[in-house]
């Protein structure tokens, strides 16, 4: 049994500050689990790729039932701003205006919400390069690996 709790009424009325396909939304999409984002400081340019999911569940027991009951709540997805520290210092430094928040694919499930951040993390390699404020891929902390542009360009002419 699944049963999904009412959004709190302050986020109910909030404007969301996310960009999909070009337009502000204030929805997601049905049927979808959350999405792969991009934050951009417009003063310099540096950027953020996180994952943020559309709703927490968890699993309650019930009185006289071997079964838990699952319970969705919505997720603060519309004000979210990141997990990245440096990231949210600079956003309380700069104002929310000088930064961009871009929804650049939403995920079915939650694996595949999971997959194409850290997809996309590889393929920017973003770890590596000091334009990201990412320091991680998925549970794995690179704080200190910085790679070269020209190795970067090696790699990708092997991994192609």
């Amino acid at each position: 049994m699944i049963q999904h709790l009412s959004l709190d009424l302050t986020l109910n009325f909030m404007d969301s500050h996310w960009i999909y396909k070009k337009k502000k939304i204030s929805e997601a999409p049905e049927d979808m689990h959350g999405f792969v984002y991009m934050i951009t400081n417009k003063e310099n340019d540096r950027k953020y790729i996180g994952r943020k999911y559309l709703e927490s569940a968890r699993r309650v027991k019930v009185a006289g039932k071997k079964r838990r009951k699952i319970v969705k709540t919505p997720t603060n997805w519309k004000i979210y701003t990141g997990s990245s520290k440096p990231l949210n210092k600079d956003i309380d430094k700069l104002g929310k205006d000088k930064f961009k928040f871009e929804i650049l694919v939403f995920g079915e499930t939650k694996g595949q919400v999971n997959y194409l951040e850290e997809n996309v993390h590889h393929r920017l390699h973003v770890v590596a390069r000091e334009e990201y404020y990412n320091d991680c891929i998925g549970p794995r902390r690179f704080a200190n690996v910085r790679l070269s542009e020209e190795v970067i360009n090696k790699l990708n002419k092997v991994v192609k």
